[in-house]
C-alpha cells in the first residue's frame, strides 16, 4: 500500500509558518468546523492554529513540502507547490475535480494539479466507510456514463475519479473520499457546500412559486384595474349627462319667466 507523501505532525507540535511569520502555530485537535487558509477548504479536527488570532492550516497543508516526486498520483513528472491558483479562472483538481482557490500542487510539464489533502490520499487506502481496501480508479468517470458509479456515502452518481473496492466494488468518490482524511467524517460534519444543494433547490422553488402567485395577482390587479376605470368613467359619464340635463331645466325655466336666455361658454355659461 502507498504511503502519503505528506508528513503527519506529531502531537502538540509547534511551526513557524511562512503564511503567518507574525506568529507559532500549534499543532491542536477541535471537533470544530473551519476553514484553512492555506488551500481554501474545510476541515475538522487536528489542525495548525495561532493561538492569537485564530489563523488556521490543515495539517496537510501546514507542512506541505515545497514539491513531490514520484507521487503515485502522477508520479511522471515532479509537482511543486504554489500557494496561488495560477491565471484568473480557477482549475480544478486532478482527483476530486473541485476547484483550487488555494494551496495546490502543480506539475510545471504538463496541467496536471490536485489539492494538499488529495495528495495526502494514497492510490489504495482502508477508510472507516468499508471493510476492504479501495483503489482510486484511473479513469475519470462521467455522470452519465456506464464507467460512474453510485457513491456509497453521499448516494448518488457524480463525475470524476473515485474509489472502488476489488473485492466487492463498494465505490467512494474522491471528492467524498477527502471527508475520511480532513477530519469531516470523523466529526460528523457535513460540508456547507453540500448542505446548499439543497438549500439552492428550495430557493428555485420558492422563486417558482413567487413567480406564478405573483402572475396570477398580477392578473388579478390588471382585472381591477380595469374594473375601477369602467366604473369612473361610467360614473363620469352619468354626471356629465345630469349636469346637462340641469341644465336644460334651468334654461326651460329662464324662458318661461321671461328672462333673456344665457350663452353658454365652452368652459361654462
Amino acid at each position: 500500500m502507498d504511503t502519503p507523501a505528506i508528513r503527519k505532525p506529531t502531537n502538540r507540535q509547534e511551526i513557524f509558518h511562512f503564511s503567518h511569520p507574525q506568529h507559532p502555530l500549534v499543532q491542536i485537535n477541535m471537533p470544530y468546523l473551519f476553514t484553512c487558509m492555506g488551500c481554501k477548504e474545510y476541515g475538522a479536527g487536528r489542525r495548525f492554529r495561532c493561538q492569537i488570532c485564530g489563523f488556521d492550516l490543515h495539517d496537510f497543508c501546514a507542512l506541505a513540502p515545497q514539491s513531490l516526486h514520484n507521487h503515485p498520483f502522477h508520479h511522471k513528472h515532479q509537482l511543486v507547490f504554489y500557494i496561488k491558483p495560477g491565471g484568473f479562472l480557477h482549475s480544478k483538481c486532478d482527483i476530486c475535480g473541485k476547484s483550487a482557490k488555494g494551496y495546490a500542487f502543480r506539475c510545471t510539464s504538463c496541467s496536471f494539479e490536485m489539492h494538499p489533502c488529495c495528495a495526502a490520499m494514497s492510490r489504495e487506502m482502508e477508510f472507516l466507510t468499508h471493510q476492504h481496501p479501495l483503489t482510486l480508479s484511473s479513469a475519470v468517470a462521467n455522470a452519465g456514463g456506464e464507467s460512474c458509479c453510485i457513491c456509497q456515502m453521499c448516494r448518488r452518481k457524480r463525475s470524476g475519479r473515485f474509489y472502488q473496492c476489488e473485492t466487492c466494488g463498494y465505490c467512494l468518490h474522491a471528492v467524498c473520499a477527502k471527508d475520511l482524511v480532513n477530519g469531516l467524517y470523523v466529526h460528523g460534519i457535513v460540508p456547507p457546500e453540500k448542505n446548499n444543494i439543497l438549500g439552492t433547490a428550495a430557493r428555485l422553488a420558492a422563486h417558482a412559486l413567487f413567480g406564478i402567485i405573483g402572475g396570477l395577482i398580477e392578473g388579478i390587479g390588471e382585472g381591477i384595474g380595469e374594473a375601477l376605470i369602467e366604473n369612473i368613467g361610467r360614473g363620469r359619464s352619468k354626471s356629465i349627462k345630469k349636469e346637462h340635463q340641469t341644465r336644460e331645466i334651468v334654461y326651460s325655466h329662464e324662458r318661461e319667466e321671461g328672462m333673456p336666455a344665457k350663452i353658454c361658454q365652452p368652459n361654462g355659461c
